[in-house]
């Protein structure tokens, strides 16, 4: 991610463990109830970011999960699947502050999600959006190249950029579709507020054009933080809000009741026609999901949630429950 790729590169830069890689990553058991059906997903997301000199860096995220679901047809007990699968791995090269060439497999950035929320100890909810296949062609990954950085920076606001080119592929490991785009971003420090606009276009077969715009707001001297996106396909569009909120007023946001984190998404997704080849739900959809996650020390989370579907094809009930830890360490001793 390119978030934890800036930061290496300036810790490098700053001459501390010059060019020693960092491991991270996050480990987690997530349970889900749906429809009175429990299913149970342990996961790792390992992820490692290694500097090559000042300017370069290597860095690749991989999911290993194992899933345990009921049998279906009215068969007692589970069944079980796994799944290992690299989400990326790209090589990022600092030109100036301005400009960052990316080349390999990478994240599609349409929106944040997909590139800025996707991994398991940054999201505050088990599920993603429903409207997250939207924009990242089902598949969230590019192969090829990217340009990001930032046009302009001022005390009162800064402009950020990313635009991509992806080529064709149907290799296991780095399937991506023909496609181009990308998103702008303004971002005002006093404010606190970044507001964004993507575009993405398929390239191949049926060409699609995909629209995205984002809002996040995170007041000052609170732990309040409010996002929300919004997509628009050929066949479907949808939106979602998000909120969570941490209290200060009890000895800061490391005493127990600082550690308590209540949350609440607002989502809905509307058809535009009787074609489902996006990934989101067949009919117009509508969502809330209420959720209270447990900040506990050495950067360990439990999440809880509740989510009321509502459908044309199904009103259904979901519980689910989860345990991240985040790891971060270097691969080995650096030299001061």
């Amino acid at each position: 991610m390119i978030g934890i790729a800036s930061a290496i590169l300036a810790t490098v830069t700053l001459g501390s463990a010059q060019d020693t890689p960092l491991l991270s990553g996050g480990v987690g058991f997530f349970s889900s109830t749906n429809g009175g059906n429990t299913s149970y997903l342990p996961i790792i997301e390992p992820l490692i970011a290694a500097p090559i000199g000042p300017h370069l860096l290597v860095e690749s995220r991989a999911t290993l999960l194992e899933s345990f679901s009921p049998n279906g047809g009215g068969q007692p007990g589970y069944d079980h699947s796994h799944f290992i699968a690299l989400t990326y791995l790209q090589g990022d090269f600092v030109v100036s502050p301005h400009l960052t060439v990316v080349a390999g497999d990478y994240l599609i950035p349409f929106n944040t999600y997909n590139d800025r929320l996707s991994p398991i100890w940054i999201s505050n909810f088990q599920d993603g959006p429903l409207i997250s296949p939207l924009g990242i062609f089902s598949i969230g990954q590019g192969l090829g190249g990217m340009l990001r950085g930032n046009t302009i920076r001022r005390d009162k606001y800064s402009l950020d950029y990313a635009y991509f080119y992806s080529t064709r592929t149907s290799n296991e490991q780095f399937e991506a579709d023909r496609s181009s785009g990308g998103r702008a971003s303004l971002y005002l420090p006093d404010q606190r507020l970044e507001v964004g606009f993507s575009y993405d276009r398929l390239l191949q077969g049926v060409r699609e054009n995909f629209y995205g715009a984002h809002a996040w707001w995170e007041p000052k001297d609170t732990a309040f933080r409010l996002r929300s996106e919004f997509s628009r396909g050929r066949h479907a569009q949808g939106y979602w809000v998000e909120a969570d909120y941490r209290t200060q007023a009890f000895g800061g946001l490391n005493s127990w009741v600082g550690r308590i984190e209540p949350l609440f998404r607002m989502q809905q997704t509307f058809r535009r026609d009787n074609l489902v080849s996006d990934g989101l739900p067949s009919a117009n959809t509508q969502r809330a999901d209420f959720g209270l996650d447990y900040n506990l020390p050495h950067n360990t989370r439990i999440l809880t949630s509740y989510s009321r579907q509502f459908s044309a094809t199904a009103n259904t009930n979901i519980w689910e429950t989860g345990l991240v830890y985040r790891f971060l360490f270097p691969a080995w001793k650096g030299k001061l």
